[in-house]
């Protein structure tokens, strides 16, 4: 009967182990997520900033 017992205490350790797991994979996840938008989001606005840039320097060439 000890068998039977340890086995389902065994199993049931297991489970909780992987429940754990599995949140923080999730918690890591989402953040991983709002890193990568706020890169985006950075990487759009120095792309606005360069945009801006190579217009105005255009602009200064046409002018001489």
């Amino acid at each position: 009967m000890f068998w039977p017992m340890f086995a389902v205490a065994v199993g049931f350790v297991g489970l909780v182990v992987l429940g754990v797991l599995g949140v923080r994979v999730f918690v890591e996840a989402q953040r991983l997520g709002r890193q990568v938008t706020d890169s985006a989001r950075r990487i759009n606005r120095a792309a606005e900033d360069l945009e801006r840039s190579a217009q105005s320097a255009a602009r200064s060439v046409d002018a001489l």
